[in-house]
């Protein structure tokens, strides 16, 4: 957990506000309007966060988005100024599509997407929103649902083992000449 956290509170985190949405409640007396905002966190580097923030103002639902962001930060995986490999995320309805790319392709991402790649520090990626939908919310935990899924190659070596071979495959060379 505290891996998670390690630099949450720096202040060289960058925040961009993706959705503002006005939510109004009919009571007694007329209606109670709240707003809801997502906002995404990130260092420019390899991490980033979504949050969700309600609130009867913009500017507190902002700062509450800002807070849980911070606390949901995640590490970006990539290599060199991309991401290591394709990748479908999913939440809800939302499916999204993230593919590697070229280096001097730039971020070719709408909305949450984009937002969520240029605070993470990627520099060249193909991104695309499957199916049919327009809720940034969903969008934004698909995106987040993939990174946290995504694996660098040394990450894959070491989980089947590879490496432990290699070496002993080298030790044995070594031994026979």
């Amino acid at each position: 957990m505290a891996a998670r956290n390690e630099g949450a509170n720096r202040s060289d985190m960058m925040e961009r506000v993706v959705s503002i949405n006005r939510v109004s409640k009919v009571v007694k007396g007329g209606k109670r309007f709240k707003f809801s905002v997502l906002v995404v966190v990130g260092d420019g580097e390899s991490r980033v966060g979504v949050g969700m923030g309600k609130a009867k103002e913009i500017s507190e639902a902002v700062r509450k988005g800002i807070d849980k962001a911070k606390r949901n930060m995640v590490d970006l995986k990539q290599v060199g100024s991309t991401i290591p490999h394709p990748i479908i995320g999913r939440f809800g309805a939302a499916r999204v599509l993230l593919k590697p790319a070229a280096p001097g392709t730039g971020v070719i991402a709408g909305g949450a997407v984009r937002a969520i790649m240029e605070l993470g520090g990627v520099k060249d990626v193909l991104t695309k929103v499957i199916g049919r939908t327009s809720n940034a919310v969903n969008v934004a935990h698909a995106t987040m649902q993939a990174i946290e899924t995504m694996r660098t190659p040394e990450e894959i070596r070491r989980f089947r083992g590879l490496e432990k071979k290699e070496k002993k495959e080298q030790s044995l060379a070594a031994e026979g000449a």
